[in-house]
Order: structure tokens, then sequence, then C-alpha cells
């Protein structure tokens, strides 16, 4: 049995691998739920006891009471915050076995954890919208043209980063060939 010394390299593949978590990889979901309680904590003393939250052809049609609107509508977003984590936690854990060294996968984590605020924008607006709408009965556009164009925009921005992604793996791939 050797005992390794603190000036001999070690021969483990993690030690120069060594990825951990950082709180940017889930910095936009942590801001949003923080927008979120201050919306929350702002529109509650106007909110009236029973607040509409569901509406057809712009007329309430479903109330809840105030306190319960405000935890249902939060709830959500603390587990977007914890799928984020997991799903960053996760892809670490698979990383560590391989090399990541001069390729784009460090950058794959931030990206990871935090496009979980598509879904979370979406719940925001519709919190907003009925805020708005039982303080100042002010109704915003239909929560499906904003959900249509939340989705578009984030195929659009995903789908940019994942062609340089794959672009740079084949950069990568094509130089270790001609090696």
């Amino acid at each position: 049995m050797t005992a390794i010394s603190p000036t001999q390299p070690s021969n483990d593949k993690g030690s120069e691998n060594d990825i951990t978590f950082r709180w940017k990889y889930i910095i936009l979901p942590v801001s949003l739920l923080l927008l979120s309680i201050v919306l929350t904590a702002y529109f509650y003393h106007l909110l009236p006891p029973e607040v509409a939250y569901r509406f057809s052809n712009g007329v309430p049609d479903s109330w809840i009471g105030r306190g319960a609107i405000a935890v249902w509508l939060l709830i959500p977003q603390f587990i977007i915050i914890l799928m984020a984590y997991a799903f960053v936690r996760m892809a670490i854990m698979s990383m560590r076995n391989i090399s990541t060294e001069g390729t784009p996968l460090k950058k794959v984590l931030p990206v990871m954890g935090n496009m979980v605020i598509l879904p979370q924008v979406i719940l925001i607006f519709a919190m907003l919208d009925v805020f708005l709408y039982n303080a100042y009965q002010i109704r915003l556009i239909p929560l499906w043209v904003f959900a249509l164009i939340i989705m578009v925009l984030g195929a659009i921005i995903l789908g940019i980063f994942f062609i340089q992604t794959i672009r740079q793996f084949r950069r990568l791939h094509s130089k270790s060939l001609q090696e």
C-alpha cells in the first residue's frame, strides 16, 4: 500500500476534471422566484378576499381565496428551482467520469439549469395577469398567446446554442482525427 504525497500528481481522472455546483447554473430561475415573491408581496394586500383566477371570454368564472392563490402560484416556482438544481447535479455527476477539458461541455451546465425559466416566465405572466385583474381590473394579452411567444423564442435561443455547441464538438473531433 503506497501513500500519495501532495506533490505527486494523482491518477484520478476527476481531479483534473473537477466540476462542482455553481449558483450561476441556476441563477435565472432563482431570480425569477425572487421576482415572484416580490410580486406576491406587493399585490397581496391589493387583492380582494376572493380572487378570480380563471377566465372565459374575458369574464372570471373561477374564484379562490387570496392566500390560496398566492400559495398555488408560488409552489410551482419552488418545484422548478428544485428541478433545475436536480438537473444540474445529475449532469455534474455524469460528467465527472469523462474529460471535459477543451470541450464545450461545461457551457452546457448553465444552459441546462437556466432553461427551466421558459415555463417559469409563463407562470409569472399568469400570476401577474391574475393579480392585475383582481387589483386593477386590467387584463393582459391571452395567456396562450404569451406562452406561444415564449416557446418560440426559447426554441430559437436554445437552437442557436445547441448548433454552436455541436459545431464546437465537430471541430474538436476533426482536430483529434488530424492528430
